[in-house]
C-alpha cells in the first residue's frame, strides 16, 4: 500500500470514529495503531485534523467535563480518571476541571443522591448511609462533598439530622 493509500485508510478510520462522537487525539492514535497504520502517517493526519479543528483535546475535555457533570452526574475525580483513560494530557484535563463550577458538581451530587435515596425507603439508617456514601464515592465525588450530601439526603428520609440522631424532640433554642 502506497503512502497516499495509507493516509486515506487512516483518514477513513479517524473520520468514522469522529462521526459517532468527538475523540481525543490519543483515542484516534490508539485506534489507528490497532489497524497498523504507521506512526508517521498517524501523526501527520492528526496534525492536519488539529489544524482544521476536527481534533481539539481542550474542547473535547471541556465538553466531557460538562456532560459528565450535568448529565451523568459524576464528580471531578471520576471525570479526571475518564479523561486520563481517553488519553487527554494532564495539563488539558487540569484546565477543563478547573473551569468546572463547584456548584455544578454539588448539584450533580445532590441530584444523584435524591434519586438514589428514593430506593432506600425502609432501610436502616446506617445501611442507607453506607450505601449512599459508597455510591457517591464511586461516582467520583470528594469525601467532604459525599459526607455533606449524604447527610442532607438522609435527613429527610429518616427524620434525623443526617448523623443518625433523631431531632424530633430536640430543643434548638
Amino acid at each position: 500500500m502506497g503512502r497516499d493509500e495509507q493516509i486515506e485508510f487512516a483518514r477513513r478510520i479517524a473520520l468514522n470514529l469522529l462521526e459517532a462522537r468527538s475523540r481525543s487525539a490519543e483515542e484516534l492514535r490508539r485506534a489507528m495503531a490497532r489497524k497498523h497504520v504507521p506512526e508517521d502517517i498517524v501523526e501527520e493526519l492528526l496534525g492536519r485534523f488539529e489544524s482544521v479543528g476536527l481534533v481539539d483535546d481542550e474542547a473535547f475535555a471541556t465538553a466531557l467535563v460538562n456532560t459528565r457533570t450535568k448529565v451523568a452526574r459524576r464528580g471531578s475525580r471520576r471525570i479526571r480518571m475518564e479523561l486520563r483513560e481517553k488519553g487527554v494530557p494532564e495539563d488539558v484535563a487540569d484546565g477543563a476541571l478547573a473551569a468546572m463550577d463547584p456548584a455544578d458538581e454539588w448539584a450533580a451530587a445532590t441530584a444523584f443522591a435524591a434519586k438514589k435515596v428514593r430506593s432506600m425507603q425502609g432501610l436502616e439508617f446506617a445501611v442507607a448511609k453506607r450505601r449512599l456514601y459508597g455510591a457517591l464515592a464511586r461516582r467520583g465525588f470528594g469525601s467532604d462533598m459525599v459526607r455533606d450530601v449524604t447527610d442532607e439526603a438522609l435527613r429527610g428520609l429518616h427524620g434525623t439530622d443526617g448523623l443518625g440522631e433523631d431531632n424530633a424532640g430536640a430543643d434548638n433554642g
